[in-house]
């Protein structure tokens, strides 16, 4: 249903207004999607629904086949790009945004897990407050198979605008689920029968030597104080072996040297 919008201020439109103020802030049920590539993923693959799209103008054609797989009840409004870039508050190169909605009531559950097929793989979030990095690790996720994705009380919003679209989307269709601390997570895996790799640069396995196991946790903490003293004392360590001198990388680089050894068939 293509709405035309010609003055900012129409309130139909009002969730867009000021985008990047209110990201601050929060959307509650809502996300932002952002970027062509995106919005074709959340479209074609994303587990969430789509509320409404906004474009400029130049890009209802190029996205007439990705709009075909629109739902009839969901609005897009289309406004020229001046008209555009004062509703979002900032000039929007893309020309491209929308609204998905996720129920994040039940974020804090992940009953699901005992029921992962007898081979799966867990990614396992601590203090990730980079959404860059969360984008980074999403797309890993996606590219190499994982199963579920458990992120832990102290990290970001995987469903933050830019978290988004640094994953490509990945983040609108690898499952995730936000969970507690990260020691009871690790617990609580073991207790299912996964075996937990946390990640150190002062590992005691190189990732090279790892045999995966046909049911995987693997932990990745923040860059700088890592992971805690606890988790490390318990679970077994993996590192990545790199040039002297060097002791650590980006943790969306190394999830991808890590996933792609215990990547799932």
């Amino acid at each position: 249903m293509i709405i035309e919008i010609d003055d900012p201020a129409d309130p139909r439109v009002e969730p867009y207004l000021d985008i990047r103020e209110r990201d601050l802030r929060g959307h509650g049920a809502r996300f932002v999607i952002e970027g062509e590539v995106v919005l074709r993923v959340a479209l074609s693959r994303g587990r969430y629904p789509i509320e409404s799209i906004l474009l400029a103008t130049n890009r209802v054609v190029p996205l007439r086949d990705a709009l075909a797989a629109c739902p009839a009840a969901v609005p897009v409004y289309v406004a020229a790009p001046s008209v555009l870039a004062r509703i979002a508050g900032f000039p929007l190169h893309r020309g491209v945004l929308a609204f998905g909605r996720c129920d994040r009531s039940g974020t804090g559950s992940w009953n699901a897990l005992p029921e992962a097929p007898a081979r799966a793989l867990v990614l396992v979030l601590s203090g990730i407050s980079n959404h860059d990095n969360m984008g980074g690790l999403f797309r890993n996720a996606a590219a190499f198979g994982v199963s579920l994705v458990l992120v832990d009380e102290t990290s970001c919003d995987p469903l933050y605008r830019k978290a988004i679209r640094v994953s490509a989307g990945a983040a609108l269709t690898v499952p995730f689920r936000r969970a507690g601390s990260i020691s009871s997570l690790s617990r609580d895996l073991e207790r299912l029968g996964f075996d937990v790799l946390a990640t150190s640069p002062r590992g005691k396995l190189e990732v090279a030597e790892l045999v995966p196991g046909p049911r995987t946790a693997v932990v990745f903490g923040a860059e700088g104080h890592g992971l805690p003293a606890e988790l490390l004392a318990s679970a077994r360590t993996i590192r990545i072996a790199m040039a002297p001198g060097m002791d650590s990388l980006n943790v969306a680089t190394a999830s991808g040297i890590v996933l792609h050894r215990l990547r799932m068939p």
